[in-house]
């Protein structure tokens, strides 16, 4: 009786055992691997699968930002409107994602790829096209204060970008006129035109790419590289960005750049004429851009 109780206790752990042995081997099958060489390439690199459905029809943008530094709901509304009034895809979806913060006082683009890297979980999948934007609780490293010259965003990869949200709320906080909403919708819009190839992006390093955004007609800014010269464009350096050496020798490697720097005082200046602030608020593209994105594939 007892060889048979012992017998059958034996069986029943070789079942489970069998069982569990099973089951891992099941996950083990199912894991996904992850391809994230898609999402690895040069700011402007992608801009034909942003504009065009050839190869994509689904935007997945995950928003990664710290407690206390999210994006307005406004910004985000804004933000999605224009990026269908010139890309052709019309499936669009946002995800959320909080974070811990660093606990640092500024942070390089070192730090900023650093946690890209450990928390970013949307990369392209089948027809699905996937963007990180992290929103941070801490300014750049390369802000110079007393010259009014602040990092308000960059692009730093084709489908990667920062937003200095600590810097943009400072900001915004000095003026009863303005709101934070105000700079963070043509900050994230401006930088984002840079990932859609704006103007003439990556060219001067691969002149004979088909897939980049190229200048229908001459409109580049020759003293700040990828910036519009057409008045009252988005992507006019002078309107609300300045450009910096600083930040274009700033590189974690040749496909990890800031993108531009931001003259504090210019847009404070502009916003608290009411007639203005509507203006910022609203500005857009000028013709010359959205043409060279409709060459690209774009509406």
């Amino acid at each position: 009786m007892k060889k048979m109780r012992f017998l059958s206790i034996i069986l029943v752990l070789g079942l489970v055992f069998a069982c569990s042995k099973k089951s891992t081997d099941e996950d083990d099958s199912t894991t996904k691997i992850v391809n994230k060489a898609g999402n690895l390439k040069s700011s402007g690199e992608s801009a034909n699968d942003i504009l065009s459905n050839a190869n994509f029809d689904k935007m997945l943008i995950e928003i990664a930002y710290i407690k206390g530094f999210k994006p307005s709901d406004g910004t985000i509304d804004s933000f999605t409107a224009y990026l269908k009034k010139y890309s052709l895809k019309e499936n669009i979806e946002i995800n959320y994602k909080e974070l811990s913060s660093p606990n640092k006082e500024t942070l390089t683009l070192n730090d900023i790829d650093k946690i890209e890297q450990e928390n970013r979980t949307a990369y392209n999948d089948g027809t699905t096209l996937a963007f990180y934007i992290y929103f941070t609780d801490a300014p750049s490293d390369e802000d110079v204060e007393e010259e009014d010259l602040v990092t308000l965003g960059a692009v730093y990869r084709n489908t990667s970008m920062v937003i200095y949200e600590k810097t943009i709320q400072k900001l915004a906080a000095q003026s009863f006129s303005i709101t934070t909403e105000d700079i963070e919708t043509p900050t994230l819009n401006h930088e984002f035109g840079h990932l859609l190839g704006l103007v003439n992006l990556g060219f001067e390093a691969e002149p004979d790419s088909p897939l980049k955004t190229s200048m229908v007609n001459p409109h580049e800014d020759s003293s700040s590289a990828n910036h519009c010269t057409t008045v009252g464009c988005l992507m006019r350096a002078e309107l609300l960005f300045s450009p910096s050496n600083k930040a274009k020798n700033s590189s974690l490697d040749s496909n990890i750049k800031a993108s531009c720097k931001l003259n504090a005082m210019t847009v404070l200046n502009m916003l608290k004429n009411k007639s203005a602030k509507s203006a910022v608020s609203t500005i857009d593209l000028g013709a010359e851009c959205v043409l060279d994105l409709k060459a690209n594939g774009g509406r």
